[in-house]
């Protein structure tokens, strides 16, 4: 993969460059790559069957406090692959809670087409890994977002605060189908989800909150590979899905996101390919520290 860092490309059109930085900084989230067959049932907190999670509870087996993950984004316009930026997860310790924290950001070598500086902060129970606080800070290019959300999992309510900046907001309620997981909580969920309970083939349906909307998607298990290789990294073994995309903005009709997952006790994201509305991207694991196992799925 050819990597060019100043090359002076034409300016892209603004919906191209939010396309494009949208997926920068939710690249990750949104692989929305394994979920369980859920059944929506409140009182119970067991899993049912091997591929019948409870969506409202979940035991973590998968991460620990103190991990942190990195990943390098690349773009393809014009089949030209640019080195764009960098996303990265963290977990901290908040007693009863974990704080999810993700940032996201351009190179300044890329920032002459377009800027993005992302945050994003979920606060989950480490007894059933349920978003109670959800916040987006997100600055990419000329258009910014702010929303703060309040999940009441037992009331099945959230409370979203937002607007441009955190001085010009409004506020809406809003009733959940269910009990509802944020972009980044949904990942640290599914990452203790047995995949190997999985057949090729499988179909499964998953919704997720984003932006005052619930979002029911599918996401296709497309089986085990025994060596994926990955830019800079190495070869793992791995799991891989495709996850179905929302039309609109940032993906066409039809499109398809690619996603591989660590084949070991950590299930880690190591690469996604994935079209955008202008282009294509890769999403490629840079670093990491703190895991919970060894990392066994690198060969």
């Amino acid at each position: 993969m050819k990597i060019v860092k100043h090359l002076r490309l034409p300016r892209a059109p603004h919906w191209a460059g939010r396309a494009q930085s949208w997926l920068l900084s939710l690249g990750l989230p949104l692989f929305l790559a394994v979920a369980p067959t859920m059944e929506i049932s409140p009182d119970s907190h067991r899993q049912t069957t091997a591929l019948a999670y409870e969506p409202c509870y979940m035991e973590n087996d998968t991460f620990q406090a103190g991990e942190t993950i990195t990943y390098k984004i690349y773009y393809n316009w014009n089949f030209v692959w640019l080195s764009a930026g960098e996303v990265t997860f963290r977990v901290y310790d908040e007693g009863d809670e974990y704080h999810l924290a993700v940032r996201g950001s351009t190179y300044s070598s890329y920032e002459w087409f377009f800027t993005v500086r992302d945050n994003y902060d979920t606060y989950i129970s480490k007894e059933n890994l349920l978003p109670r606080l959800s916040i987006r800070d997100i600055h990419e290019g000329n258009y910014t977002r702010y929303e703060r959300v309040t999940f009441d999992q037992g009331n099945r309510r959230a409370e979203s605060i937002r607007g441009r900046t955190r001085t010009e907001v409004d506020t809406q309620r809003i009733n959940l189908s269910g009990c509802m997981h944020d972009l980044l909580s949904i990942v640290y969920y599914l990452r203790n989800v047995e995949f190997d309970n999985l057949q090729a083939g499988h179909t499964i349906p998953i919704t997720f909150y984003l932006d005052r909307e619930q979002y029911p998607i599918k996401v296709s298990y497309l089986g085990q590979e025994s060596s994926t290789r990955v830019k800079g990294m190495g070869r793992y073994r791995t799991h891989k899905f495709s996850p179905e995309l929302i039309a609109g903005e940032v993906f066409k009709e039809g499109d398809e996101m690619t996603v591989w997952v660590s084949d070991d006790r950590n299930r880690i994201p190591v690469l996604i390919e994935s079209p955008v509305s202008v282009g294509s991207v890769k999403v490629v694991l840079k670093s990491y520290n703190g895991l919970k196992y060894d990392f066994t799925a690198k060969q």
